[in-house]
């Protein structure tokens, strides 16, 4: 039943999303990327394949372009790639999640969809928010094969978790296994250590704590926890904070990425080594799960929280995106992440060509590019004269730098890996987004990037080949927004 709270919400976001002018004429706005109506996007939300359509959540606030009030957002579409807005799903319109409807999940089950999140309420008062002062609520809402959604049931409180944990308990991901339902949510303790706690229910209703996975010194905070089988073998996905850079590795504020679980998750297991899923600049926050043909799917916030880097779009009125729906697969206990296969529907005409050192190659504004390498030794690209995509074999490593001040990066610098030897690269360029999937997808830079695109309505990306060659394979795609 809507409350009068429900109601005013309702009337005030659908006159924000009818003022998207500017969002809409944005020469920013992406064409196959899943963008906000308006205002601000994070984390992807609640991912399932409900009563023949994909469900895409999102955490979503209109009212500000540089972050808010949240509520859940809602697309839905019938191949991962044509999504259709929904509207909003989720107010914060109850005691227990004043103050934002934050991550969860769905669970399918018969003629409903379970979807849980975490509802977050700041206490008025002299309070850190950390330790002191804040509620992390886990809350369910049912939604049926109508789209409409039931009532709010609050599941658990801050007085259910673990004494020795700090305010700071979110973002539940449920699932169901052996005739069980298990949930993980990440947590802080007061001593500032990261955690994902692992929950056990018979009804979905009541949840007693199951297990407890941590690091000893692995950051102060684990969010967005995942857990999934691929090929047999059992991953624990979160969000750490509190990383320190180390070389290549961690360089963003926040990270996100996976440990292979050997042994009982519910009991005695170990977590193998953190590894990273995305080395670019903008990807946090991923949650994954299983389509219609039982393919496991990743997709992540492409942002970054707390950085350093900005944005140009805030100016039109909205920022972030997602990325675009990967399948995940297995090799030697490495996740490796490439583009679903609907995305290919959306090519067009081919370009096909052997690109040789000083030349270069003008693609249209969203493209697909796979790029066979003929140098093993080095490659050097540039895109839009002030991005550089560079290996050199020498060091093993493999990174993508924009120029220093250069508009295109809007602050961002350099973000690179250890690589041994490269074979191909695949670039999905958007209007403002780049995904970068090297060597069929063992590693991924994810980035937003600004061409300065004047009135005239450029329509293209150039690549310039500065060292080494390649046989290129570059499609137009066909907008999907």
């Amino acid at each position: 039943m809507k409350t009068s709270l429900t109601k005013e919400l309702e009337k005030y976001t659908g006159i924000l999303e009818k003022q998207n002018k500017d969002s809409v004429s944005d020469p920013w706005r992406l064409k196959y990327h899943v963008m906000p109506p308006v205002g601000w996007l994070n984390d992807p939300n609640g991912l399932c394949f409900f009563n023949g359509r994909y469900h895409l959540f999102f955490q979503y606030s209109p009212s500000d372009a540089m972050g808010g009030l949240k509520y859940w957002g809602h697309y839905t579409g019938t191949d991962m790639i044509h999504w259709e807005y929904e509207g909003i799903a989720l107010y914060p319109d109850m005691p227990y999640d004043c103050d934002g409807v934050y991550s969860g999940s769905a669970l399918v089950e018969g003629d409903c969809v379970w979807l849980y999140y975490t509802g977050n309420v700041k206490l008025a008062g002299d309070y850190d928010y950390i330790y002191t002062g804040r509620e992390g609520n886990t809350v369910l809402a049912v939604m049926r094969t109508d789209g409409t959604i039931g009532d709010k049931t609050l599941i658990m409180s801050n007085k259910d978790y673990p004494a020795n944990l700090s305010c700071h308990v979110r973002d539940p991901k449920v699932w169901k296994e052996s005739g069980l339902y298990y949930m993980v949510l990440g947590a802080r303790t007061k001593e500032d250590h990261g955690e994902v706690l692992l929950y056990v229910s018979e009804d979905k209703f009541h949840w007693s704590l199951k297990n407890i996975f941590t690091i000893s010194g692995f950051g102060y905070m684990w969010e967005c926890p995942d857990m999934f089988v691929i090929d047999g073998r059992r991953f624990l996905s979160f969000s750490p904070q509190g990383i320190e850079r180390d070389g290549l590795d961690f360089a963003n504020i926040y990270q996100s990425g996976y440990c292979l679980l050997d042994g009982d998750f519910t009991g005695d297991a170990s977590l193998g080594q953190f590894k990273e899923y995305d080395r670019g600049f903008d990807f946090y926050a991923p949650q994954t799960f299983l389509d219609r043909d039982g393919r496991r799917i990743l997709i992540g916030w492409m942002g970054m929280p707390d950085c350093d880097y900005i944005n140009p779009t805030v100016e039109k009125g909205w920022q972030h995106c997602m990325t675009v729906p990967r399948e995940l697969t297995v090799k030697a206990g490495k996740i490796f992440q490439y583009p679903v296969r609907e995305l290919e529907e959306l090519r067009g005409g081919a370009v096909t060509k052997t690109q040789e050192q000083g030349e270069s190659l003008d693609v249209s504004i969203s493209s697909d590019v796979i790029i066979k390498i003929d140098d093993p030794e080095n490659l050097h690209l540039c895109v839009d004269h002030d991005l550089h995509i560079v290996y050199k074999k020498a060091d093993q490593i493999f990174k993508i730098e924009f120029a220093p001040g250069s508009p295109l990066g809007g602050g961002r610098t350099m973000r690179g890996v250890a690589l041994e030897s490269l074979e191909e690269i695949r670039i999905l360029s958007d209007t403002s987004a780049l995904e970068i999937y090297v060597n069929h997808g063992a590693e991924v830079f994810s980035t937003r990037f600004y061409p300065q695109i004047d009135g005239t309505g450029k329509d293209c990306h150039t690549i310039e080949f500065m060292e080494g060659s390649g046989f290129l394979t570059a499609w137009s795609l066909e907008e999907a927004n």
